[in-house]
């Protein structure tokens, strides 16, 4: 059976969250704990004014996220470490006849961090896939959600310092990658950034979402001023080209090469400005809380260039 990973813009049924639970995803304070439980839940009934939304809540925290989120939210009860549910869930995808899959990664807290637990958080991928009543489609290789991204056309987006991280996948090649991705997500076209955005990528070792493919087969660059900050290089490595869809080098030259924003539609109704401003604010919060986390230990670097420059 063939299997494709839809665009993100593509519309879909529902979205799935994971809420925080005690440890470093909740806090320690119970001004922390309370910030967490409130942006979650904010992101949750924002988006809940869109599409159905479920909440995978840990046993534990069942009694406390009942205050935080209203009817609209279904909520779940399964074990919990984190409550990223980008990396920790399946990844859903189409087949021919549209039957609904979900990809159930090897998820081993982002390259066995030391201050990471996953032995709850990896078993969330097929939790999900049963819950949704998707087949399950199991793979291999150590991946998460955020490693990735496509046009759903069959172009995917992934870096060395994920797929190809020691602490993840250390006796996997490109093409195994390649041939994984291809099975599992129909993946035609893989582009390979050397790594991701420096702040995302010296903790997680992710992409960090430098350029995002979108359905036109272009790709939509961020661009940044002229600066010894190494974001710029990672902005610039590769582009699409907008005809065949194939990686071009040095896209800020590439002719072929499309340059866009992502924006919202000016003729969206008041009511949903406001929920999207509502998510915008609790994502910039998720965000802000998620980098709180402990980076990457020189120790467990395992490779100079992601190494954390000393302050």
């Amino acid at each position: 059976m063939t299997w494709r990973m839809p665009a993100e813009s593509e519309p879909h049924e529902r979205t799935w969250m994971a809420y925080p639970s005690a440890g470093y995803s909740l806090g320690d304070t119970a001004e922390e704990q309370h910030e967490a439980r409130s942006t979650w839940a904010a992101v949750a009934h924002a988006v809940a004014e869109f599409e159905p939304v479920t909440v995978v809540v840990d046993p534990a925290e069942v009694e406390e996220a009942r205050k935080y989120l209203s009817e609209k939210v279904d909520i779940v009860e399964a074990p919990l470490n984190d409550a990223w549910m980008r990396d920790i869930g399946p990844t859903f995808v189409l087949s021919d006849e549209g039957r609904l899959g979900g990809v159930d990664w090897v998820f081993n807290g982002w390259g066995a961090q030391d201050w990471a637990q996953w032995d709850k958080d990896s078993k969330i991928g097929a939790f999900v896939v049963e819950q949704s009543g998707a087949q399950l489609i199991d793979s291999p290789i150590v991946n998460e959600g955020g490693g990735i991204a496509v046009d759903g056309l069959g172009t995917v987006l992934v870096t060395e310092t994920v797929q190809l991280d020691p602490g993840r996948n250390p006796d996997l090649t490109k093409a195994d990658i390649e041939a994984e991705l291809a099975r599992t997500i129909g993946a035609k076209h893989v582009i390979w950034l050397p790594r991701g955005l420096t702040r995302d990528q010296e903790t997680y070792g992710t992409r960090g979402t430098p350029a995002m493919p979108s359905t036109s087969g272009a790709s939509n660059l961020s661009t940044t001023a002229p600066s010894p900050e190494p974001r710029g290089k990672i902005l610039r490595f590769p582009t699409l080209n907008a005809e065949s869809g194939v990686a071009a080098a040095g896209g800020t030259e590439s002719a072929p090469v499309r340059r866009g924003l992502l924006a919202t539609s000016s003729a969206v109704e008041e009511s949903d400005s406001a929920a999207l401003r509502t998510a915008t604010v609790a994502w910039q919060r998720l965000a802000t809380m998620r980098r709180r986390r402990p980076s990457r230990s020189l120790e467990r670097c395992p490779r100079p260039h992601l190494r954390r420059r000393a302050s």
